[in-house]
Order: C-alpha cells, then structure tokens, then sequence
C-alpha cells in the first residue's frame, strides 16, 4: 500500500522499479544524443541572461532528474528555454544594475517563486488560466523573443562587446558602432551560421550546435583566438555549484511577483503544448495535473541547485523522441552526462568563442519564427491575426514583461466584445425538415409565422440587453408579422444567471403586446427548473418550454400551444410545490 502511495505521488518510481532492460541501449543513446545538443543551447541561453556561462548546465543536471521521477511523459525532456531566459532578463536584469551576480541571485529567486505558482497551479488544478496566453499570443510571443535574440547577438557576431543588449538602444546605436566590427569575429560567427544551417539541410540528425562548438572551441584553444581579438567565455569555474544564499535588497521581491507569475503562465503553456503532443504522437496519456507539479518541482530544484528557470525543451525532446527513446531513463543518462561535463571539462568549455554563442543562439532563434502561421491567420482568422502582431509589436517595443500584459488584456477585451456582441443565425429548413442556418443556402427556408432564432454565446448579465434589442429587432423587420420566436436554448441558456430572467420579464410582455409568443427550445428540465427559482409563474402562459427545435417547430405547425401551456403550468405548480 505505501508502494503504491509513493508511486503515485512519483510516477517515475514504477518506471524504474519495473524497468524494461529491452529499452536501455535505446535510451542510453538517446540520452547521449540529448545531452550532445543540451550542452551548446545551455551555454548558449545561459550568455543570453549575461550570467557565467557555466550555469546553464546547473539548470540541466538536476531538474532532469527530478522530472524523471515526478514527471508522466516518456518522452519531455526538460531545461532552459530561449523564452523563459528571455523572460528572467527582462525581469531581473533592470532590478541588477548590470550586477552579474544579482543578476544570478534575481534569477534563482523568480525561478523558485515561479516553480511556486506551478505546484499551486497543479495541486488546485488551475491549468485552466493558462488560457489566458492563448495560441495568437503565443505565437506573438515566440516570435518576439526570436527577434530580440537575435538583435542581442549582434553584439557578439560583429565583436562589439559594449553594443547595448536592449533592441531600441541596439538599434539606434549599431549605425555608430559599425565602424568598431572586429573582422576575425565577423568571420567566424558567418561561419558557424552557415555550417549549422547547411547542416540542418544536409544532416538534419546531426547535433549541429555541438559539431560547431566543438570546433570552435578547438581551433580557439590551439590558435589563441583571445590573443588574436576574438572575445571567449573565459573562465568558468569547476565543479558542481557552491550553495549560497543570494544578497540583495529583500524589497526587490516585490518586483519579481508579476514577473514570476507571467513567466509560470508562459512555461506552463509551452510544457502542456509540448507534453501533450508528444504523448498523442506515441499513443499515451499522461496526468495534465501531475505534469503541472512537476513542472514546479523541476524549477524549484533547477534554484536549489543555483540554476535558473527550466521548462520543456522542444529540440531536445524531438531529438529524444527522433532516437527512440522509450522511457525516463534518457533525462537520467543525458543529466549524468552533463555532469561529468561539468566535473573535468569546463577548463576547455573556457575557450568557446562568444562570437560561436551568438551563431547558435541566432540558429535556435531563428527556428522559433513563424510568419508563415502569422500570415495564414490574416485570411481564416482576422482578429487572432491582430492579437499576433499586436503581441510582437508589444514585445519588441515596450518589453517581455509588459509586452505580455497588453497582449493579455487585449485578448480579454476581444473575448469580451464577442461575448457581448456575439454571432447570431435565423434558422430555418430544408426540403427533409432538417433545420440549418438560413445563410447555408437558397434550399434553406425560414418558416411562415416563425423566427426561429440561434445567439452564439452564453447569455449573461452583459449581453441579455443586447439578446433582447436583436430579438425585438427581428420581430420588427420580419417581412410578415410572426406569432412564434423560438430561441435554440441549448446554445445560450448554460446557467441560472437572474439578470437574463429578469430580461426576460421585459420581453415576454413586450412580444406578447404584438402578438408574439416567446418559446425556449432545449434544456427543457433545467429552464423549467430556473423559471420556477426567478418567479416566472405569472407568465408561465406566454413563456413555452420544449426540449428542443424540432418538437418547437412541430406544436407551432401544429398550432399546439394551449396543450403546451397546460403542460408546462403543470410542470411548474409541481416544482413549486415540491
């Protein structure tokens, strides 16, 4: 029984204890092969923040471990990510004052408190607000960062170390500076570029960040590139990570909580994207909640350790998943690697050119671009298309941080216009009595004496003034007077919200002095029930309920009403009484 506990609490566990010794040659090679691309995108994203570069694999070793035991995917594998390290600057590096080692101490707290948010979200299943950062956001997102990644590696292409990482100042500053490029740097970084995208075309399965980086860092150890005017990391320390507890101003917490939280919204949208799609490609389920706590688990250790924020690494889990790994086992074996990396190689991960960096940053940037997405949205979906480029505009002018915001509230207020004025359809039949939109086409006819009438949204305290002005509008435009409005029910009425009862207390009369009955078909037990709790039994005889369209159409044709009133008034008295 306590087996049982503890493996549902760590579902790696059962992984582990009844492990398949079939899957290990296919999973130590496949933690090989993702451990060969962790290892550059790591240093890379770690220069991104501006911190020691050595970092990047603290933020590997142990979240990995962690998530294979707490995590459901066979296939995730986790660690830094270009937007959450994009997201940590924007945060952290304003507060620091180019302080390096705030900056580091900064980010071990806001990924702490972000791994905080996630166990929360998790335990009290709130994956739901994730929403908030829907897919057009996303998508302006991503591509926002790319493009501030890449206009913050120029820097490091040209060899123009006091070019400002901010994208307005970089900008504005780069036209004075080029006269400062340092060629050999400029050489090298076009170099590496053009390797890793030939690469990509030509051997697509090859760690190409890796293949570069290795021979960068050889030729600049055997040919001296820092005496030479070519920047490299320099050095990085050895060993696994001192723990020490951060100093800075505890006030500057308060400014990482807005912080902290969009960057949770953001790792938990991009972990379930990635988790779920993996999982539907080799046929599995797995826990969105316990996903949720793993992904605060992983963060948390990823702080523990000194790293920073993680989440689920795209290239890499296609990488896992391209090499047939088949259980947790890889992010074990690809963490251990790391490890040893860091125990007895960082003297020569000192030589990598920043120059090298900057090319695998551009080259992982450059993936996450999208516009082919963005533009196809202009044509199928006008308003997610504005949301996008809103979103990226946002981004790249006022920031990350603030940049999220806006793009949220105005995807709220798009909600909310839609919600108040939503789409509605006349409904009529064809030639079978089948019942569509009136618009679907020309065999579509309205019926005689009948508006049958579809509002597309949940009818709420902020539209049902709006429901009603559209109803008394299409009696009032009807090209010959009508005795029935029948309302598809189903769509509209969700739950017993006062306010549309108490419209409808000004309806029914206002329908009933030209001639009109007011019929609600669908949720028939419901309607019946809420009509009974808002005191709508004085007008039991002009409000009909059926339970859908076709049994609405059916008494109107066959002027059925007095028989329907009947039943319904006795419908009521009964749930009054009761």
């Amino acid at each position: 029984m306590q087996l049982k506990w503890t493996t549902q609490w760590i579902p790696g566990l059962a992984t582990f204890i009844h492990y398949d010794k079939a899957y290990l040659k296919p999973d130590i090679r496949s933690g090989l092969s993702v451990a060969a691309v962790a290892l550059p995108t790591a240093i890379a994203y770690t220069e991104l923040m501006g911190i020691n570069a050595i970092i990047g694999l603290y933020a590997c070793i142990l979240p990995m471990i962690v998530y294979a035991l707490f995590g459901t995917s066979r296939q995730l594998i986790v660690g830094p990510d270009a937007a959450t390290c994009a997201v940590i600057t924007a945060a952290v590096a304003p507060l620091a004052l180019g302080n390096q080692d705030t900056i580091w101490q900064m980010a071990i707290i806001m990924t702490m408190m972000t791994g905080f948010w996630c166990v929360i979200a998790g335990r009290f299943r709130l994956a739901i607000f994730a929403d908030f950062l829907s897919q057009p956001i996303l998508q302006g997102l991503l591509n926002g960062v790319a493009i501030t990644i890449m206009v913050g590696q120029i820097g490091n292409i040209l060899g123009l170390n006091s070019l400002p990482s901010d994208l307005i100042k970089c900008l504005i500053a780069l036209p004075g500076k080029l006269s400062e490029i340092h060629e050999l740097t400029l050489v090298l970084s076009i170099t590496c570029l053009a390797i890793l995208f030939i690469l990509k075309v030509l051997r697509p399965k090859w760690p190409g960040p890796l293949i570069v980086m290795t021979i960068a860092t050889l030729l600049s150890w055997y040919l001296d590139f820092n005496a030479a005017g070519i920047t490299i990391i320099g050095s990085l320390g050895q060993g696994l990570p001192h723990i020490t507890m951060p100093h800075f101003d505890p006030i500057l917490l308060r400014e990482l909580v807005v912080p902290s939280l969009n960057l949770a919204v953001i790792s938990i949208v991009s972990f379930m994207m990635t988790v779920q799609s993996f999982a539907s490609k080799n046929g599995y389920e797995v826990d969105i909640d316990q996903e949720l706590r793993a992904l605060g688990y992983i963060n948390i250790a990823a702080g523990l350790s000194q790293g920073f924020a993680v989440s689920a690494a795209t290239s890499r889990t296609a990488v896992n998943d391209a090499n047939g790994g088949k259980s947790q086992m890889v992010s074990i074996v690809a963490a251990l690697t790391i490890a040893l990396v860091l125990l007895f190689l960082t003297q020569t991960l000192s030589f990598i050119p920043l120059g090298t960096l900057g090319a695998v940053l551009i080259y992982a940037a450059w993936s996450m671009f999208s516009f082919k997405a963005i533009f196809s949205m202009r044509k199928h979906n006008r308003s997610a298309y504005i949301l996008t480029v809103f979103t990226l505009i946002a981004v790249l002018v006022v920031g990350l941080i603030d940049g999220i915001g806006f793009a949220i509230i105005l995807g709220i207020l798009q909600f909310l216009r839609t919600v108040f004025k939503p789409t509605d359809q006349l409904l009529g039949v064809d030639n079978q009595g089948i019942i569509h939109s009136v618009n679907a086409g020309e065999h579509i006819k309205p019926i005689d004496g009948l508006i049958m009438y579809r509002f597309n949204s949940i009818l709420t305290y902020f539209n049902s003034t709006y429901f009603k002005k559209r109803v008394i509008a299409l009696v009032n435009s009807a090209p010959t007077p009508p005795r029935w409005v029948v309302i598809d029910a189903a769509t509209c009425f969700t739950y017993n919200d006062a306010s549309v009862f108490a419209m409808l207390k000004e309806l029914i009369p206002t329908l009933k002095a030209k001639g009109v009955t007011l019929i609600l078909a669908g949720r028939d037990t419901e309607l019946t029930d809420w009509l009974t709790k808002n005191d709508m039994s004085p007008f039991a005889e002009e409000i009909i309920v059926v339970p859908d369209l076709y049994l609405a159409v059916q008494i109107t044709q066959k002027n059925d009403i007095q028989t329907e009133v009947k039943r319904q008034k006795t419908a009521i008295e009964s749930a009054q009484d009761v």
